[in-house]
This record gives C-alpha cells, structure tokens and sequence, in this order.
C-alpha cells in the first residue's frame, strides 16, 4: 500500500507538519461518525496510485481488479467522504458524468476539456495561484482553492 504523505509548511523557521494521508481521512471520518473500514482504506490507496483524474466507475474497476469485493455505492460514499474531507476533488464536466482527483497536499491546477474527443488533462498553471491570491488580498480574503477548466476543440 502507498504511504502517502503530504505536509502543512509555515512561515521560515517554523515547523514542518508531516502526517500520512489515511490520518486526515481518519480523523474526518472519527469527527463524522464513521469508520475507517478496509475498504475504504482501499479505495484511497487506489486514488493514491491512479495520481491523476480518475472517474468512479474506473477507480471501482481498478479496486476489484486489485482483489478487493467492494460496492458500487460503497465507492460513492467513499468518495463523497473524501471530498468533503478535501482530500479528493470532484470535477463536474457535464451533466452525465463527474471525474475526481487528488488535492490534499497539491498545489491547485486547471483542467483542460477537448470538447470534440472528451480527452481531459490537467495543466500547472503557476500565474493563476498569483492572481487568485492577489484577487483575495485585495479583499481582505485568504483563498482556500481554486478551479479553472478550460473548454477547447481543435483548430
């Protein structure tokens, strides 16, 4: 299983938080209620190893490929769980059909839709974290995130 972790850096000269990822998703599902169950833990290794936009059907495949009996609604919750924790980040691009990916720990990016073959890819784009930022400054607001998808077909 992928040991995955992420860290929290301060102002220089402070200390550097480093915690696994499976302790943020346990702590959110403790403060919820819930249970850090196998499959669960399963299902975030999996998006651990996908590391990229991953569609929940796909991650359900990708899971019993790997052995494991989980359902289909279990992947769903699990997913719902995840977002609200902002571990993962749900990406609508249209109505019939939403893709995830990994956030916790990342620095924010943008997505880039090809309308005429759905091919979808994510893009660093450095500038629009200075702009974001500035944007909030400006208004007194420290920025939590951010989405930027662009929609483009061939010349």
């Amino acid at each position: 299983m992928p040991d995955a972790r992420f860290s929290d850096t301060f102002e220089e000269g402070e200390l550097e938080i480093v915690e696994p990822l499976c302790a943020v998703f346990r702590r959110t599902l403790r403060d919820a209620g819930q249970k850090y169950t196998p499959e669960r833990a399963r299902i975030l290794d999996t998006i651990i190893e996908l590391d990229g936009l991953f569609e929940a059907d796909a991650l359900l495949e990708s899971v019993r490929e790997g052995g494991f009996r989980v359902s289909k609604a279990t992947v769903y919750r699990t997913l719902k769980l995840l977002d609200d924790a902002g571990i993962i980040e749900r990406i609508p691009f249209d109505r019939e059909q939403s893709h995830y990916q990994l956030v916790y720990g990342r620095s924010p990016g943008a997505i880039l839709v090809n309308v005429d073959t759905g091919e979808i890819e994510s893009v660093d784009v450095p500038e629009l974290v200075a702009i974001r930022d500035a944007i909030c400054a400006k208004r007194g607001l420290v920025p939590e995130g951010h989405r930027l998808q662009i929609f483009a077909r061939p010349k």
